[in-house]
């Protein structure tokens, strides 16, 4: 413990980087951001056309593509904004409130 002590203490507040401050795109991959959430995207496969106009407007790249087509959203890093069933042309995306 008093190692961990010394390190921090080490470190001059000059030297520190300001908070909340965004230095690179893409940044949420490296955190699970899903625990945010207050409502979940339900995907509904039956209607959606694999148009993947979903994929570019979810800011947290939070709906995978492999072979060209869409996949099940990756609720680690989900943050339920609701952008993909805004853009959705078939409401393919329903939400459900968290439980």
């Amino acid at each position: 413990m008093k190692q961990a002590k010394d390190i921090h203490e080490s470190i001059r507040w000059q030297d520190m980087t300001p908070g909340c401050e965004i230095y690179e795109g893409g940044t949420s991959l490296l955190t699970r951001t899903g625990e945010w959430r207050v409502v979940t995207p339900q995907w509904l496969k039956d209607k959606c056309k694999q148009c993947l106009l979903c994929t570019p407007f979810c800011p947290d790249s939070a709906i995978p593509v492999r072979d060209s087509r869409r996949q099940d959203f990756d609720y680690d890093h989900c943050k339920g904004c609701g952008i993909c069933a805004k853009v959705c042309p078939f409401s393919a995306i329903e939400f459900k409130e968290e439980v």
